[in-house]
């Protein structure tokens, strides 16, 4: 049901963009000619101030034909020899990889790479900073049953707490330094953190990890970390657990449309009361992203997790896929649909939710859908809205759930 729900969105997706007629509101020439004036303008300014003015200018003309246009694969090239020249690597090898994912001519395939490389092997400081309003059916994922069967015998269960609807904010953000040690090897440190906060202040959340460790620059198509990390978690007010570890990270250029990524981690966990729970928590997930054309692109996770807390019944196996496509359609909007599947395993001993006292086993399936208009922008964020559909099916009474939830935020797109 899941994936013939995502086949049917992305092929609405993609008869849209066949069938959409676009209306451009400016002469595309004319826009293209301002955009290379402002560029080449650029090279010669007299000073910075006055350079990146030019640039924004020439960014401006190109991101109005890409809004009507997104499929023109020059303008792709422009725009990201702007943001490279501006410093906004991230924007920049975005519209690099776009470009390349499309066989340009040999000699123009291999400036890209010399653009990419150029920028991994400058990159210093990078920062993520976002926000939203986060509307939830079921904040904190809890069951509506009320009823348990002991021995075929109904029983009303009181639950801790009850299935509460709200509206949360959500603020993330972070930064990371890297220091070259040699020629191919960076020192990567960075933190991230993140809340989320509702109006009954016990759903709340906060998060704060950090990690140190080398970068290698293995060739110009792969690369590898090596790091150490840590993270604290606290629930409402009150620290709930921290882990300290370590995580492997590797991505690699299997073509030039076809990028992988790569990431495993193990790290030891300790609660503050819930001590039951302490114990080792890997995981391992590999991703791949395929730009199938300039205005689709497609990306998948496979990935697996195990926790080993003292409570042998709390001990779990997770397996997980996802899957996800974003298409970019005339007069500026962008769609996207993305569906996953969880399924979880734990050891045996949850009598009374499981009667036989066999092993829990849980499902969880969500469905999204994402869109927002590449032409609205606001210092170059445009507003995007999520929506996520999320069941959990399991065979322990009282741990089944439906939710829906979302997000109103910015995104920095161009």
């Amino acid at each position: 049901m899941m994936m013939r729900r995502l086949l049917s969105a992305l092929a609405l997706m993609i008869a849209l963009a066949v069938t959409a007629l676009p209306a451009a509101a400016q002469d595309l020439d004319s826009l293209f000619r301002e955009g290379m004036a402002a560029l080449e303008a650029a090279d010669t300014a007299e000073d910075e101030e006055h350079r990146d003015a030019l640039l924004d200018q020439a960014i401006a003309a190109f991101h109005a034909m890409l809004v009507e246009r997104p499929e023109l694969g020059r303008v792709h090239l422009e725009i990201a020899r702007a943001f490279f020249l501006k410093g906004e690597d991230a924007l920049a090898r975005q519209h690099f990889e776009l470009v390349l994912a499309h066989e340009p001519p040999g000699p123009v395939a291999d400036k890209i790479r010399s653009f990419l490389s150029a920028i991994r092997a400058r990159k210093r400081w990078s920062f993520t900073l976002g926000g939203a309003l986060a509307p939830d059916s079921n904040v904190g994922a809890i069951t509506d049953e009320t009823t348990i069967y002991i021995f075929d015998l109904p029983f009303e269960y009181q639950a801790d707490q009850e299935a509460t609807s709200g509206i949360g904010l959500a603020l993330w953000g972070g930064a990371e330094y890297q220091v070259p040690l040699a020629t191919d090897v960076r020192l990567r440190a960075g933190a991230q953190a993140s809340r989320r906060e509702y109006e009954e202040a016990h759903f709340d959340q906060f998060n704060v990890s950090t990690h140190v460790g080398p970068r290698f620059l293995v060739d110009r198509d792969t690369e590898a970390s090596i790091l150490l990390s840590g993270r604290q978690h606290w629930l409402g007010t009150v620290t709930d657990h921290h882990d300290l570890g370590g995580r492997l990270e590797g991505g690699h250029r299997v073509s030039k449309s076809v990028t992988a990524f790569a990431r495993a981690s193990w790290h030891g966990r300790r609660y503050r009361t819930r001590t039951w729970l302490n114990g080792p928590v890997w995981d391992a997930s590999l991703s791949g992203a395929w730009i199938v054309m300039p205005i689709l692109k497609l990306d998948a996770t496979v990935g697996y997790s195990r926790s080993r807390p003292t409570l042998v019944s709390e001990r779990n196996r997770v397996r997980h896929f996802d899957v996800g496509a974003a298409l970019r359609l005339p007069d500026g909007y962008t769609v996207g649909v993305g569906a996953g599947i969880r399924r979880a395993s734990y050891e045996s001993g949850w009598w009374p939710f499981v009667p036989d006292d066999s092993a829990r086993e849980d499902t969880t399936e969500t469905f999204r859908i994402s869109a927002h208009n590449r032409g609205i922008t606001v210092l170059g964020f445009s507003p995007e809205v999520v929506a996520v559909r999320e069941t959990r099916d399991s065979n322990a009474q009282l741990h089944s759930y439906d939710r829906t939830f979302g997000e109103l935020r910015f995104v920095r797109q161009f």
